[in-house]
């Protein structure tokens, strides 16, 4: 997702490091990769080890200008220290969502959400466990969710819930009909206010924020991907902030998917990229 976009933008004019903080299954680390010359190496992250298999598999061409670390972009400070990296010409923040735990409501699959597989506590483990109230809190603030109540009111009534298509069900039946938009499906929001509560993205993302300016060297560039306008007034703020200390976003605004991106992958539509550049 905008892929195009990342590699003009993030790939390093002269050699050095680049960080795929959320590397998933590699597509940006490739075209970064792909655009850049040899002297430009890439160290990828996750917290997912399916995910780091199939970008190991995908980037294998790049042979050791890769290494692919199991951790959390919030950890990112020690993990590029680990490998020695002091310095990075590019970092890449991307928020988006992937499937195959219970992130999609598309498939009937056990309700998970957690990017990292050994983590404590799945959706369902919050869905049936959370009070009503902290429910809807989290639906309102995470998915900004107009009947947040209503379809908290529905998972409590029909718990224990343990598939995506309980909580499909659980959401249809507590929206009106009429309330139901035509481009989005109903349960959209609810399952990004889940997935956000379960992984703790805000939190995440603050702390990944607050070591990634330090990690760039002069003129380099942070871009962050982020698809709920939250998520986006965080890094608008962040980014903000760092300006009377050397730093510069350099659009004042986001780049987004175009039209034939969004046609083909309809979740591109909310994407929003905001890069940070370090003055020289």
């Amino acid at each position: 997702m905008l892929a195009d976009e990342v590699a003009f933008l993030l790939r390093p004019r002269g050699g050095g490091w680049v960080i795929d903080a959320t590397v998933g299954m590699g597509g940006h680390a490739e075209a970064i990769l792909s655009a850049s010359d040899a002297s430009v190496s890439l160290l990828g992250l996750d917290v997912d080890p399916e995910a780091l298999a199939r970008a190991g598999t995908r980037l294998a061409p790049f042979g050791e200008r890769v290494r692919l670390v199991r951790s959390s972009f919030r950890d990112l400070e020690r993990a590029a220290g680990a490998c020695g990296i002091d310095r990075a010409r590019s970092i890449l923040l991307d928020l988006g969502e992937q499937s195959g735990r219970g992130f999609s409501f598309q498939k009937d699959e056990p309700l998970d959400m957690r990017l990292d597989p050994s983590a404590d506590a799945s959706a369902a483990a919050l869905a049936n466990r959370l009070s009503e109230a902290e429910l809807a809190r989290i639906i309102f603030e995470y998915g900004e969710e107009p009947h947040a109540r209503r379809i908290a009111r529905a998972i409590v009534r029909r718990r224990p819930l343990a598939r995506t298509g309980d909580l499909v069900a659980a959401v249809r039946s507590a929206v009106p009909r009429a309330a139901w938009s035509r481009r989005l499906h109903v349960a959209t929001r609810t399952f990004q206010a889940l997935r956000m509560a379960v992984n703790d993205e805000p939190g995440a993302l603050r702390q990944a924020l607050a070591q990634a300016p330090a990690l760039l060297a002069a003129g380099g560039r942070l871009g962050v991907i982020s698809f709920h306008s939250g998520e986006d007034r965080i890094v608008k703020r962040t980014f903000r902030a760092l300006e009377p200390a050397g730093f510069a976003e350099l659009e004042p605004s986001p780049r987004q998917p175009a039209d034939d991106e969004v046609r083909e992958n309809p979740r591109a539509r909310s994407a929003k990229l905001r890069v940070l550049e370090r003055l020289p």
